[in-house]
């Protein structure tokens, strides 16, 4: 985790960090990278997204398999009783729990660049994030990070504005939560700036372009569905600090976290590929909050 500001500049389309074009075949930087690689990683999982009408994720599944919970709050997806439901499962399998609040869009799961005015972005996601510790509190349950959500998430990996609105929201709720972001994003720096402690997250299930950034989901092949090939790519990110990208040019990515998607196709499969490898290959799987 990091208390300094990180480099700026993530592309505008993924919302994940940059540095300069790299040629195919070539090596990059991604900004935030060190060439020390973990011993010990966290898997996170959004979760908590469940209603009756709209079932996304096998949460008791996932919750055996990951070691941070990034729970929804109601505004993008879920309701009280499913996500007070996580967060029991949550406590009983020893998951750690983090606040995973995001634009008031239902209808769109989030999903939809908005552009609210400071005031109402501020109490939305104090709301939201207060919301969620009540719940959490009735269970015997601890929230020790925020990971905003979806659009949300990537529009602050940018957009300075809306950072500073959340990171605010968050300090007025808890200034001890941690925030969890993409390394070397705006989002990051200006949560350290702001007094928060910060962790940063790389992807699992997502394909990187050349450059360092997430491949849009609007394009083909964006989201990656072969458990085993995701797993020995994780493994590699872990020992090294390197991910392939989608044209086979390495990118340095360096995080706290990996995230593996809860409402992707097989992702219970790919999850528990993705600890096992890590197991097996004597890497310690735990909170970055812990």
């Amino acid at each position: 985790m990091s208390s300094q500001p990180s480099p700026t500049a993530p592309d505008p389309t993924a919302g994940t960090p940059t540095s300069s074009p790299t040629a195919p075949g070539a090596t990059s930087t991604a900004p935030g990278a060190t060439s020390a690689a973990p011993v010990s990683i966290d898997l996170n999982s959004d979760l908590g997204e469940n209603t009756p009408d709209r079932h996304v994720a096998d949460d008791e599944a996932m919750l055996g398999i990951v070691t941070s919970a990034n729970v929804a709050c109601g505004f993008h997806a879920g309701d009280p009783a499913g996500i007070r439901r996580t967060l029991e499962q949550a406590r009983d399998h020893g998951v750690v729990v983090g606040a995973h609040p995001g634009y008031r869009d239902y209808a769109n799961f989030g999903r939809v660049a908005m552009d609210p005015d400071d005031a109402t972005l501020q109490a939305d996601v104090e709301y939201q994030i207060g919301a969620l510790l009540g719940l959490a509190a009735s269970v015997g349950v601890t929230v020790t990070y925020v990971k905003p959500h979806g659009a949300l998430y990537n529009t602050i990996a940018e957009d300075s504005r809306q950072a500073r609105v959340v990171a605010a929201a968050i300090r007025a709720i808890d200034p001890g939560l941690v925030y969890l972001g993409l390394a070397g994003s705006t989002g990051l720096g200006v949560a350290e700036r702001a007094g928060l402690t910060t962790a940063a997250e790389a992807f699992a299930d997502r394909a990187y372009l050349p450059d360092g950034s997430l491949m849009p989901r609007t394009q083909e092949r964006s989201v990656l569905h072969d458990p085993e090939a995701v797993a020995a790519r994780m493994v590699r990110f872990v020992r090294e600090g390197v991910i392939t990208s989608a044209d086979g040019t390495d990118v340095r990515v360096s995080a706290d976290s990996v995230c593996v998607h809860g409402d992707s196709a097989g992702a219970v499969a790919m999850a528990r590929a993705v600890r096992d490898a890590l197991e097996s290959d004597g890497i310690a799987l735990q909170s970055f909050t812990g």
